[in-house]
C-alpha cells in the first residue's frame, strides 16, 4: 500500500520545521517533513541567531515584528525553548544612509515596532565604551535581542510531532510529481509518497532542486563567515547592533564572547555540499578591524572560534514565498538572504495559511510573489548591502 500524506515539507531547517509546526497546529492531521540530513544541518545551523526589526520594506518588519512576539513567549504560544535572549540591539547610521535609515524607524513605527532614534548620550550610557562620533543617527530597539536557531527548529518539529506530524530525517527528497497540472507525489530515497501539496524549503539547494522541476528563480548560495572574540576584561558587556558605517553586525555570545559578521563580503558557492566551512585570515583580519572602529577595546580582543555558513540570496535580498503557478499544490518558500531566522514564527504562520486557505491574513506576501523578478518589481532596500542580516 502507498504511503500517503497531508502534505510534504521538503527541508527541515528552521523554515520546514516552523511550516511544519503552523499545519499542524492548524488541525492538519498528517503532514510530514522530509530532511535531507539532521533537522537544522544547513544554513540553521550556522546562523548568527540575531532578531531585531530594522527593514525597509514593510513586509520584512511585519514578519519580524511578529515573530519577535512569538521568540519572546516561545514556551507559552508554541511549547519549548528557543533561547531568546533580550540584549537590546542598536543601529549606527552614516551621513550617506541617514535619510534612509530614518525612513526606515517611521515605517517600523508605523508597524507598531518597538524602536526609535535616541542620542549620542543615551547610546553612550547603553553601550559605555563605544566610539559615536562618526554617527549621523543611532537607533534603539529595547526589545531585541538573540535566539538559538538549532533550538528553535527541534522546538518546533518537536510540538509537530506531539500535534501529529512527522519528520523523516536522512531522507532526500529526489522529485516531485506532477500529474495534469498538480502535484501527485513526492520522491524521497527512492519512496514514492502520494500527496496533493509540496512545500520546497530547501535553502541553498533550492535553486537545484527547482531547476530540475523546470521552475528558474534567481537564487544564489553564498557563502559568509562569521567570527567570535573573546572580549577584554574591561568590556564586560554590551548590547547587540547593526553598524551600517563599518559593515558589520554584532551581538553578545554567552558571558564572554562577541559574536560578529559582515555586511559586504561574501563568495557565491556552486555547490552547497562543498564550501569552505572556517574563517579566512584575511576575513578575521579584515572584521577585527572594524569592530574596533565601533568599540576600541575589542582592539585587545582574543580570537576563539569561526566559521561560514550559507545564505540563499535573491536580487533584492527578500525571500520567494508564493504557489507555483501552473503547479497545484507547489508551494516555494526559500531565498531570505541571510534574514530567514529571525522571521522564521511568522513565516511559518504565513505558508500554512497559504497552503490551507489559499491566501494569508495576517500579512500581503504579494511583494514576495515569484513573478516580481521578471517584472522587474523588486524589493529594493533603502542602503546598498545586507548590513542588517
Amino acid at each position: 500500500m502507498a504511503e500517503t500524506a497531508d502534505a510534504v515539507v521538503i527541508g527541515g531547517g528552521v523554515m520546514g520545521c516552523s511550516i511544519l509546526y503552523h499545519l499542524a497546529a492548524r488541525g492538519m492531521p498528517d503532514a510530514l517533513l522530509l530532511e535531507r540530513d539532521a533537522l537544522g544541518s544547513g544554513s540553521t545551523g550556522r546562523s548568527s541567531g540575531a532578531v531585531r526589526m530594522h527593514y525597509s520594506t514593510e513586509v520584512h518588519a511585519q514578519m519580524a515584528w511578529r515573530s519577535l512576539q512569538v521568540f519572546r513567549d516561545f514556551d507559552n504560544i508554541v511549547g519549548g525553548q528557543c533561547g531568546y535572549t533580550n540584549t537590546g540591539y542598536l543601529v549606527f547610521a552614516p551621513d550617506a544612509a541617514v535619510d534612509g535609515f530614518r525612513a526606515n524607524i517611521a515605517l517600523q513605527q508605523r508597524i507598531g515596532i518597538n524602536t526609535g532614534e535616541i542620542s549620542p548620550d543615551a547610546a553612550a550610557e547603553l553601550a559605555p565604551g563605544f566610539r559615536l562620533d562618526d554617527c549621523a543617527a543611532i537607533a534603539w530597539e529595547p526589545l531585541s535581542g538573540h535566539a538559538d536557531p538549532s533550538g528553535t527548529a527541534l522546538a518546533y518539529a518537536a510540538r509537530a510531532r506531539q500535534l501529529g506530524a512527522r519528520v523523516r530525517l536522512q531522507t532526500p527528497a529526489q522529485s516531485v510529481e506532477v500529474t495534469g497540472g498538480r502535484v501527485t507525489a513526492v520522491t524521497a530515497n527512492g519512496q514514492r509518497i502520494e500527496t496533493g501539496r509540496v512545500i520546497v524549503a530547501t535553502g541553498p539547494w533550492s535553486r537545484r532542486f527547482l531547476l530540475d522541476h523546470g521552475i528558474d528563480l534567481p537564487l544564489q548560495a553564498t557563502r559568509h563567515e562569521v567570527i567570535h572574540l573573546r572580549r577584554p576584561p574591561e568590556l564586560p558587556y554590551h548590547p547587540g547592533a547593526g553598524d551600517i558605517a563599518n559593515l558589520i553586525y554584532f551581538r553578545p555570545e554567552g558571558s564572554e564572547l562577541t559574536l560578529i559578521g559582515n555586511g559586504n563580503l561574501e563568495d557565491d558557492v556552486d555547490d552547497p555540499e562543498l564550501y569552505a566551512q572556517r574563517p579566512t585570515q584575511s576575513f578575521i583580519g579584515e572584521v577585527w578591524t572594524r569592530i574596533a572602529r565601533r568599540i576600541p577595546a575589542m582592539a585587545g580582543a582574543e580570537f576563539a572560534a569561526g566559521y561560514a555558513g550559507l545564505y540563499t540570496q535573491t536580487p533584492d535580498s527578500h525571500p520567494v514565498i508564493d504557489r507555483v503557478d501552473g503547479i497545484d499544490g507547489l508551494y516555494i518558500c526559500t531565498g531570505f538572504s541571510g534574514h530567514g531566522f529571525k522571521l522564521s514564527p511568522a513565516v511559518g504562520l504565513l505558508v500554512a495559511e497559504l497552503v490551507l486557505d489559499g491566501q494569508t491574513a495576517t500579512i500581503d506576501l504579494s511583494p514576495l510573489r515569484m513573478s516580481r523578478f521578471a517584472e522587474g518589481r523588486l524589493n529594493l532596500p533603502s542602503y546598498g548591502f545586507r548590513v542588517l542580516v
